[in-house]
This record gives structure tokens, C-alpha cells and sequence, in this order.
């Protein structure tokens, strides 16, 4: 029989086995074996490979993606020296916590994430606190990035749609609409545990086949490229702030939010054979990948601009498609490559949904949420937690309000 070693849930609580979920030691594999000694039994098929745990990690995190979508930030608060330099700052830091998470999903491989982590590690005094406040931290932080990949996604879609008709103005409640929509659309796909793999396979390479295209074809197509001054050398500090450092550190939320989320691939540990290994190579292999991307998509991007004011302004609202716009000097051809953006953004948004949905279920099978019962279901014929799911997408549904009442609060 299974007999937890943790001690206490999240709650507070001791975990709760019925003899329907219990194993008997002896016909458990070696993943499911080391499940049991935390105290928790197999809910779900381990379907993934090393290279569909990576897909979702990198799907997530798809560093130059973050950096085409969040441009304006980085641009307006240090600009092209501010995102060549910041990416290299992020990218060391970033090492190092992917190497520190890589060290504690090996020897703790479980859905839970950092708040297990927490409540295995923090002294026993305060490890039950420690492990709730992390597991609600980080459940938040995955619904509020979901709402800000939704947005850079509705955002670029309703940009594509204004580049096309140049009367068109926009509005909020357009950006909303998008943001909903694509909410909504991303949504299935998490909801077939059978076809998931498949599907953080297929975005992985989408990302990387989209970021290849438009690293040969813009280049190739700008009419002028600037000097290496302007790419390595220029700062620009339109923040308002008198001091070029704090300009520079507020920009570093474009290049970090580039690297931001490598936890994914732990929440993925109940659904991967030998967890203990392969999380490891997903962590860092979305750090490495992501480092590459995106530096050399961003150089690429400085050398092929024309003019830099025309990104502020823009009436698309997104400065990535103003410099395709500039650089091809074809509405088609820009809205083509945005599209590929857009196209990576939906595979970053499936795997943002892939995230919250683990960390909902996983916190709720140690009772750290309201209705734990219910959002700690697996569907028995869907092989996923519906039910977290669900609620989890719902809950990003209506933080998208908030772009209707304060366009500043929500981008901040």
C-alpha cells in the first residue's frame, strides 16, 4: 500500500487515499513507484517525451516571441542596447535558475512545482504556510501570463486587420474581442490528454521555423540596414525617468518576461517516463534555445529598421509589424509574417493553459484551493483536469476585462 512520506498537504492536512487509488508497491513502474513515495498515486498517462516536455516549456517561455510582442517596452525604456545587453543579463540569470530548478525537479519530480518544493525543503514550522503562499503565487502568475499572451496574440491579430485597412481605428473593446476569442479557440486543445504531445511538438516547431523565416527574410528585404552603432550602441530613454539606469532596469521587463515561466516543464513531471532526467534537459534546452532565438532575432530586427519613431506611433499598435511593414515594404508580405507570429503566440497560449491547469489540479489535490474536490478530477476518458482547466480559462476570460476599464493597468 501507498504510504505518503511528505507528512501534510499544502492544507495542512494529511493527503487522503481510498482503497480505489491505492497501489500496491509491487506492480507500480519506477515513475509511478517514486509518486508513491510522495504520497501520491498515477492519475495520469505519461504520454510525453523528452521532446514534447520541451515543446510545452519552450511553447511557453518562446523567448522571441516575448521579445517581438513586448518590443515597445524595451524600445521606449532603453532601446535597441537596452534588448542586445538585456538578453544576455536575463539569459545568465536565467541559467542559474534553471539550473536550480533542473536540481530540485530531479530529486522532487511532481506536478506540484515550487509549492512542494516549498513544503518539502521550508522548515516544518513554517513549511505548511510556505508551500500554501507558493502554490497561490503560482497559480496566479500562470492565469495573469495566459491573460498576457492572449493579448499580445488579439493585440497583433487586430494590428494585422488595421495594416490592411488603413481607416480602420482601434479600440479597446477590439483588442478585447481578439483577446477573448483566442482565449477561447486555445482552449481545445487542452482538453485531448491523447493529442496534447502532439500538439506542444507541433508548436515548438512552429516557433522555430517562424523565427527562421523571419530572420532570413527581413534582413534580406530591408531596403537600408542600419549601423552597428545604432544596433549596439544606441540608448534610448523615453520613460520619463531622468536617470538612463532606472530606464535601463525598467526595460529589463521586456527581456525578462522573454525568458519568464521555466517552471512549466516541472508541472509536466507526473506525465513524462523518467521525469528526473528529462525535465532537467527541458528546463535548460528552453534557456539555451531561448537565448539563441531571441538575441539573434532582435539583432536582426535593429539592423533591418528604418525609422524608430515610426514604432511609437504606429497606428497598428504593434511595433514588430510596423518594422515588417518598413522592411518589405508590402502589407501582405508583413501581415504574412506577423501571421507566423501570431501562429507561435497560440502555441505559446496552448502551453500557458497546459501550465495553469497542472498547477490548479496538482495545488487542489493537496487541498490548497476552494472545491479542491472538484478541480482535482482527471477526466477518466480525456486523460487531463478538465474541471481546472475549465476554471482556470474562465478565470482568464474575465481578467481580460480589465483592459476595458485601464489600459495602463492591464500592461503593467
Amino acid at each position: 500500500m501507498v504510504h505518503t512520506t511528505r507528512g501534510k498537504n499544502a492544507s495542512g492536512t494529511d493527503p487522503v487515499y481510498s482503497d480505489d487509488n491505492m497501489y500496491d508497491l509491487k506492480i507500480l513502474d519506477s515513475d509511478a513507484l517514486k509518486l508513491a513515495e510522495m504520497g501520491y498515486t498515477q492519475d495520469m498517462k505519461r504520454n510525453f517525451s523528452v521532446l514534447s516536455v520541451l515543446g510545452i516549456g519552450f511553447s511557453l517561455t518562446n523567448s522571441w516571441f516575448a521579445i517581438s510582442a513586448a518590443l515597445i517596452t524595451g524600445i521606449n525604456s532603453g532601446g535597441p542596447v537596452l534588448i542586445i545587453y538585456g538578453i544576455i543579463l536575463i539569459a545568465l540569470i536565467s541559467t542559474c535558475v534553471g539550473i536550480s530548478l533542473s536540481e530540485l525537479a530531479s530529486a522532487f519530480p511532481n506536478a506540484g512545482g515550487q509549492y512542494f518544493w516549498a513544503n518539502e525543503l521550508a522548515p516544518k514550522r513554517y513549511a505548511n504556510f510556505a508551500s500554501y503562499l507558493t502554490g497561490w503565487f503560482a497559480w496566479a502568475g500562470s492565469i495573469f501570463t495566459s491573460a498576457s499572451v492572449a493579448l499580445a496574440v488579439g493585440s497583433a491579430s487586430v494590428g494585422c486587420w488595421q495594416l490592411a485597412h488603413p481607416d480602420f481605428t482601434i479600440h479597446p473593446w477590439h483588442v478585447f474581442l481578439g483577446y477573448e476569442l483566442v482565449n477561447i479557440f486555445a482552449f481545445g486543445f487542452n482538453c485531448y490528454g491523447r493529442f496534447l504531445p502532439a500538439t506542444a511538438t507541433i508548436a515548438l516547431y512552429t516557433s522555430l521555423v517562424s523565427f527562421f523565416v523571419i530572420l532570413v527574410v527581413v534582413p534580406a528585404k530591408a531596403p537600408t540596414h542600419q549601423e552597428a552603432k545604432f544596433v549596439f550602441a544606441n540608448f534610448v530613454n523615453n520613460t520619463g525617468w531622468t536617470s538612463n539606469g532606472i530606464a535601463f532596469i525598467v526595460g529589463l521587463i521586456n527581456t525578462n518576461w522573454a525568458f519568464a515561466c521555466l517552471d512549466c516543464a516541472t508541472h509536466m513531471a507526473e506525465e513524462v517516463h523518467r521525469p528526473e532526467k528529462m525535465i532537467p534537459i527541458a528546463i535548460m534546452g528552453t534557456v539555451a534555445i531561448g537565448f539563441v532565438t531571441s538575441w539573434f532575432f532582435s539583432v536582426s530586427m535593429f539592423f533591418s529598421l528604418n525609422n524608430l519613431d515610426d514604432l511609437f506611433d504606429t497606428p497598428t499598435l504593434v511595433p514588430v509589424l510596423e518594422l515588417f511593414y518598413q522592411a518589405l515594404i508590402s502589407k501582405a508580405g508583413a501581415i504574412v509574417l506577423e501571421s507566423m507570429i501570431i501562429a507561435t503566440g497560440v502555441g505559446c497560449l496552448i502551453a500557458s493553459h497546459t501550465w495553469q491547469s497542472r498547477l490548479c489540479w496538482s495545488f487542489a489535490r493537496d487541498r490548497g484551493v476552494p472545491f479542491s474536490r472538484f478541480l482535482s478530477r482527471v477526466h477518466p476518458t480525456l486523460d487531463v483536469p478538465l474541471n481546472a482547466h475549465l476554471v482556470s480559462c474562465i478565470l482568464v476570460q474575465i481578467i481580460g476585462c480589465l483592459y476595458l476599464g485601464s489600459y495602463t493597468a492591464f500592461n503593467r
